[in-house]
């Protein structure tokens, strides 16, 4: 199978969305895809979108089977230019566990480092994360804030794109400026 990565263009944009949706209510539930699919509207909608860092990845018919985002960040106002959070990531059912995401990521993080970013965060599973480098946030003094609610500490995390980036930034994470994030 052929597979090719791009960053988003106008015709993926009800696919790419349709995609996440179906993929989060598969492992998760109806309501879970439709909060992500909203958080990906939301999210294009708002000054921290990159077009270029919203990536998909497509099969020789030019459908799409996988997804990554990753978007402007800041934490207590600061490092706007410097940190990008990755979320959502979503592999389509029956092509998981063939490393799609892995080679999303990898592509991902080598475009942020060509814009200049520094950091990414991202919150979810560590077994799915660490592999990718990414370790817990608050070994580097970057904590959850008190309104997220994480299954465990470890599961916010953070992976330095440039060396040293981590030993400038700190902070507590707040999602407040998304209104999909705080309606729940």
């Amino acid at each position: 199978m052929q597979r090719i990565i791009r960053s988003m263009e106008n015709k993926y944009l009800l696919s790419s969305l349709d995609l996440v949706e179906k993929v989060f209510s598969e492992h998760e539930s109806p309501e879970e895809g439709k909060f992500v699919r909203s958080l990906v509207e939301e999210i294009r909608s708002k000054k921290y979108y990159i077009p270029g860092l919203e990536l998909i990845m497509v099969n020789e018919s030019d459908e799409i089977i996988g997804y990554a985002m990753f978007s402007r960040f800041h934490i207590e106002g600061k490092y706007e230019n410097e940190l990008l959070i990755l979320t959502p990531v979503a592999v389509k059912t029956e092509f998981q566990r063939q490393h799609i995401s892995k080679e999303l990521l990898e592509y991902g993080f080598e475009k942020a480092v060509e814009m200049g970013f520094k950091a990414v965060l991202v919150e979810g599973d560590p077994k799915n994360y660490v592999p990718r480098g990414f370790q817990p946030s608050y070994k580097f003094d970057i904590k959850a804030g008190e309104k997220i609610k994480l299954p465990h500490p470890d599961c916010l995390m953070i992976k330095e794109l440039q060396k040293g980036a981590l030993e400038n930034m700190s902070g507590i994470v707040d999602y407040s400026f998304y209104e999909t994030l705080c309606g729940e």
